[in-house]
C-alpha cells in the first residue's frame, strides 16, 4: 500500500456504538459490524466492494446492497469522505478531514497527500446563493 503516515480525525481504537451514537445514528448489528472493521483499519481509503470482502471474511452477514447504504450513511454524516475518482470508482476515507490525496494509475490504489501540500492563492467566487462546501484535490501518479 501507498499510505502517507497521517493523524487519525477519529481514534482507532474508539468504540464502533459510541462512533454512530456521536453521530447520531443507530448503532444496528449491520452498522457496527461495518463500523468495526473501519475503526480497527486505522487511516484507510476503500471501496464498497473492498469491505464488504472484509465483512464476508469477518462472517458479518451483511450484504453488498447493505455495505452500499451504510456508508452512504457514514458519509452523510461526516464519518467518512467520499472521493470520486471517475465514474463507476469511488472510494471512502476513513479521515474526514479536508486533505490532498495520490491516485495511483497502474493499480488503482489511493493514499493521503502529505498534509498542507496543496495551497490556493485564489478560488473563484462562488454563484450567487451558494457556498464552496469543499475542494477535493486527487493527484494522479504513474510510475515511470
Amino acid at each position: 500500500m501507498h499510505d502517507v503516515p497521517s493523524s487519525r480525525s477519529k481514534a482507532a481504537p474508539e468504540c464502533s456504538a459510541a462512533w454512530l451514537a456521536r453521530a447520531g445514528l443507530r448503532p444496528t448489528r449491520q452498522r457496527r459490524a461495518l463500523a468495526d472493521l473501519l475503526l480497527a483499519g486505522g487511516n484507510r481509503h476503500l471501496t464498497a466492494e473492498a469491505l464488504h470482502g472484509e465483512a464476508v471474511e469477518a462472517d458479518a452477514g451483511v450484504s453488498l446492497a447493505t455495505v452500499y447504504n451504510t456508508l452512504k450513511a457514514f458519509t452523510s454524516v461526516g464519518l467518512l469522505r467520499e472521493i470520486a475518482i471517475e465514474p463507476g470508482r469511488v472510494y471512502y476515507d476513513t479521515r474526514s478531514d479536508d486533505h490532498p490525496h495520490f491516485y495511483y494509475e497502474d493499480d488503482g490504489t489511493i493514499a493521503d497527500a502529505p498534509a498542507g501540500s496543496v495551497t490556493f492563492a485564489d478560488l473563484p467566487a462562488a454563484p450567487e446563493g451558494t457556498e464552496i462546501a469543499s475542494i477535493d484535490i486527487v493527484v494522479r501518479l504513474r510510475r515511470k
